[in-house]
């Protein structure tokens, strides 16, 4: 808990400025990177199994999530890695034009991702230890809306501002170099910001360690109390089943939008993408998810677990019928986008919270590190053979796929282990 002392500073000025700063890298690793090589002429195959595997560091962060905790404060961490962060994406913007930029593009793509999961690591952790336990409770949702504003800004800004600057300097390559030169600037301001303006909590200290045996011994208790919690083969069932659906739609459903109508597709362009998708539906994701996290303050995790799965997987289905019907009307098929993202963000909160939950006690922020890695592994393998299936299977059936892969979830929700007060407001 955070020691009132030493953090005067309203998290108002720094909890939504530190979301956005890892929402953004996340997404434009993640996500834009998606556009970006596909505007660049790869296919949907290519494209999905790459930038998956870009979720690699997110997945196997819990191994150096102690470093964090051991060596310097979480507070450095933060604006340290977004100045390395901010020189990373100036490094992509310097390599789209060259002769192997896929190669060299990915490679910094790779920095960026290890880069923003170590951020991650650190600014989770500064959230526990900088907010007190009832401000932590009322900020879970706005924790979610400011990581989403981060990634409407390179979602829906850039990625809007990249089909722009194509109309006007005739090719994508000096678009995207364009996009990403200012993407740089704005992680430098944000590690300008927080070297200056985060609070100095007295709990937030590195743990100086005897010797590498010391290192190396609680480096293993940390991983094995984890792992010794009550169930923990129905709670991590859990995290890496949750999103099994979703995660195959996730890069899918933007191919879905850009690709040709002859193959399938919406042939939507660039900017009608960011804005339908990253505009529109990011909307309905932060509005279902301030819902979220309102209805389960009001009642505990445990009463709105049920209609939360029902919320974020049902309305996949939308997809389905897009696929078949493909509409024309950019109002109908935002309306549909919108009405999956709005499920999406609300059924989202009930997984945020519930790796809380499972993090509690001794070592919360290297547990917590786990839990997301546990998450990113759940979320990315099955987004690697995403754009292999959906090219096999076509896009019809491939959205009829994501429907049945969204059952395992409920049938693990049977099993988990949840007290019925947690997540309420006292």
């Amino acid at each position: 808990m955070a020691d009132a002392k030493t953090n005067s500073r309203s998290p108002w000025s720094w909890i939504p400025t530190l979301y956005v700063a890892e929402g953004l890298p996340n997404a434009l690793a993640l996500s834009v990177s998606v556009v970006l090589y596909k505007n660049l002429g790869l296919s949907n195959a290519a494209i999905t199994f790459y930038t998956s595997w870009l979720g690699l560091p997110w997945i196997i962060k819990p191994f150096w999530s102690p470093l964090v905790d051991i060596l310097k404060t979480r507070r450095q961490w933060i604006w340290v890695m977004q100045f390395f962060l901010g020189a990373m994406l100036a490094g992509v913007a310097l390599t789209i034009p060259a002769p192997h930029f896929f190669q060299l593009t990915l490679a910094f793509f790779w920095l960026l991702a290890f880069g923003s999961a170590t951020h991650d690591i650190a600014a989770d952790g500064f959230y526990m230890l900088a907010a007190t336990e009832r401000e932590q409770s009322f900020f879970i949702g706005w924790r979610s809306v400011f990581f989403n504003v981060g990634k409407y800004i390179a979602q829906g800004g850039l990625m809007i501002l990249a089909g722009e600057l194509q109309k006007w300097t005739g090719d994508f390559v000096s678009a995207w170099a364009m996009v990403f030169v200012l993407a740089a600037g704005i992680l430098f301001s944000l590690g300008i910001y927080h070297r200056r303006l985060l609070p100095h909590p007295a709990v937030d200290r590195a743990v100086r360690e005897d010797s590498p045996a010391r290192f190396f011994k609680d480096f293993l208790l940390t991983f094995g109390t984890y792992f010794q919690k009550p169930q923990i083969v129905a709670m991590l069932s859990f995290i890496l089943l949750y999103r099994l659906g979703e995660a195959q739609l996730l890069k899918v459903s933007q191919l879905f939008l850009l690709d040709s109508r002859d193959v399938g597709g919406l042939a939507l362009t660039t900017q009608q993408v960011g804005f339908i998708y990253n505009t529109v539906g990011l909307a309905a994701f932060i509005l279902g998810a301030l819902l979220g996290g309102f209805v389960v303050a009001r009642h505990g995790l445990k009463f709105w677990l049920w209609p939360m799965l029902l919320a974020i997987h049902l309305p996949d289905a939308v997809f389905i019928w897009l696929a078949y019907a493909q509409p024309e009307n950019l109002f109908v098929i935002g309306a549909g986008v919108a009405v999956e993202q709005f499920g999406y963000g609300f059924g989202f909160m009930a997984f945020m919270l519930y790796m809380i939950y499972i993090a509690r006690g001794e070592h919360r922020t290297a547990h917590y590190a786990i839990c997301t890695g546990f998450m990113a592994l759940g979320l990315h393998l099955p987004a690697a053979w995403s754009g292999w299936l959906q090219e096999h299977l076509g896009y019809p059936h491939f959205f009829v796929w994501v429907i049945l892969a969204t059952i395992p979830s409920f049938l693990v929700a049977l099993k988990i282990p949840l007290d019925a007060e947690f997540g309420k407001r006292t």
